[in-house]
């Protein structure tokens, strides 16, 4: 068992597939905003401040971002989805359009500089590492660059504006710092948050795919229930007709048919709807039986599943084992994290309940190699240990992403379980071999996942008196209204 699995039913999703996330209009309206601040900034510095600058030039490359704008909108729709080459290319634009106006404005020692921090930081949020590379090395470089690189500013009286050099060296590192530790920074938070965003839908998924079943599993109940009448009625009057056709040879034949029919539809009602005409288990049933119905996918499997009770062999009619909510998110839960145990385990699966007066607990565990240490802090993230493990031999295709216990953890978190993992402290294998207890009373020697629910979370708090529907009654005697 460990830490990075995936369920069989889990869609595998790339955490990083980040083209086409950025609307054309987005960046435009940024590149407004942008225009509008130079503008105002220029404005200010020549009108009020009285600072002397090359107001043609400064126009200029303000005038080529306004038209870089009119052309994008001409050329596209407001809402096209821009791929990732046309966003760098476009971050790099207005990389170059700020370093010309920095160039004529006194370089670093324009405060304004620290936009240079901005498409850098757009970068590392919305594309990928090699396009921040590519934006971060041409800022890094453009910040370089205007240290010995600029117009020096001057006062319309001929004063020059020089600030000392020791603060365009310091404005220099806390560019190149701040360059780098808010691209890192940026990246890791998007990534995270789009990884965490897929692995939410991943779960979301399978949520619905289990509410379909238990949905499908309602209708089975039903249809059983309602032409179990109809059956009955025509297998009663199929053999009256029998009994009366036995001189009618051509006719015998038909109607033993139609009895033969209507019997096997009988049992085709009753295999698709095993368990449902109960219809109170469709709400709440006892632990056992949740926990029967978490692991029988993986009872055939070639590994022995065992299910007990405080760890010595369980009586699964046992009558006073708590009577609880049959939440979908418990029971593909617990089937994901049995289903890791099964894939990782030797020989044996244990999952084991328990209960007291104020909690439920259910353990599950295996005698295979355990968590891997230097995933235990890491347990139930999305894809943990993609980059690390590749394809598992003791599982063809697995990519080790992780999705299976994130979404095992996320759904059971759901219903208020707490969930614990650690390495058993026997050594691989041991529980059972020699003159070591039997299975059926061993303890796990691998990985061991505890749930542990508050009772009143999770028992029925419905009509104690009401009555499930019961078994159909197929052969019960037809009565004409």
């Amino acid at each position: 068992m460990t830490a990075t699995d995936t369920s069989e039913q889990t869609p595998r999703l790339d955490p990083i597939d980040q083209s086409g996330w950025i609307r054309l209009r987005t960046l435009v309206a940024l590149r407004w905003l942008a225009i509008a601040g130079q503008s105002a900034a220029v404005i200010v510095a020549s009108l009020i401040l009285n600072v002397d600058l090359r107001l043609d030039l400064c126009g200029l490359a303000i005038a080529a971002s306004i038209l870089f704008n009119l052309l994008a909108l001409w050329k596209n729709p407001s809402n096209t989805m821009l791929s990732e080459t046309r966003v760098a290319a476009t971050l790099i634009f207005d990389v170059s359009q700020l370093v010309a106006l920095l160039y004529l404005t006194g370089g670093l020692s324009n405060p304004f500089s620290l936009l240079l921090l901005a498409p850098v930081t757009i970068s590392a949020a919305a594309l990928t590492l090699r396009s921040t590379l590519l934006v971060g090395a041409i800022v890094i470089g453009a910040i370089t660059l205007l240290v010995p690189f600029h117009a020096p500013l001057h006062l319309k009286d001929g004063t020059l504006i020089a600030p000392p050099e020791l603060l365009v060296g310091g404005m220099w590192a806390s560019l190149l710092i701040g360059t780098i530790f808010l691209a890192a920074y940026a990246r890791r938070i998007a990534v995270e948050n789009r990884s965490m965003s897929q692995a939410l839908s991943a779960t979301q998924m399978a949520l619905a795919r289990e509410q379909q079943l238990t949905a499908l599993g309602g209708v089975v109940a039903a249809a059983a229930h309602e032409l179990g009448t109809p059956l009955a009625t025509i297998k009663l009057v199929s053999t009256e007709l029998e009994d009366e056709l036995e001189d009618r040879a051509d006719l015998l034949e038909d109607v033993r048919l139609i009895r033969a029919q209507s019997e096997r539809c009988r049992e085709i009602l009753r295999d698709m709807g095993r368990g449902g005409r109960d219809d109170a288990m469709m709400r709440h049933a006892p632990l056992s039986a949740i926990l029967e119905e978490a692991a029988e996918p993986h009872m055939e499997r070639g590994k022995t599943v065992i299910l007990r009770m405080n760890g010595t062999g369980m009586d699964m009619d046992l009558p006073d084992q708590p009577l609880i909510r049959r939440y979908p998110e418990i029971i593909h839960g617990l089937r994901n994290l049995i289903q890791n145990a099964v894939d990782f385990s030797q020989e044996h699966v244990w999952v084991d309940m328990s209960w007291t007066q104020t909690q439920i607990s259910v353990m599950i565990g295996d005698d295979g190699k355990g968590f891997s240490p230097d995933l235990m802090g890491r347990i139930g993230e999305p894809y943990v240990g993609r980059k690390k493990r590749g394809n598992d031999p003791r599982r063809p295709s697995y990519e080790g992403m992780g999705l299976g216990l994130f979404i095992a953890k996320t759904l059971l978190e759901r219903t208020g379980a707490a969930l614990d993992f650690e390495n058993s402290s026997q050594p691989g294998g041991a529980a059972l071999k020699g003159d070591q207890l039997p299975p059926d009373y061993a303890n796990p020697s691998g990985a061991v996942v505890t749930v542990t629910w508050a009772r009143s979370r999770l028992e029925m708090n419905e009509d104690p008196t009401r009555k499930p529907l019961g078994e159909n009654q197929l052969n019960a005697p037809w009565v004409p209204e």
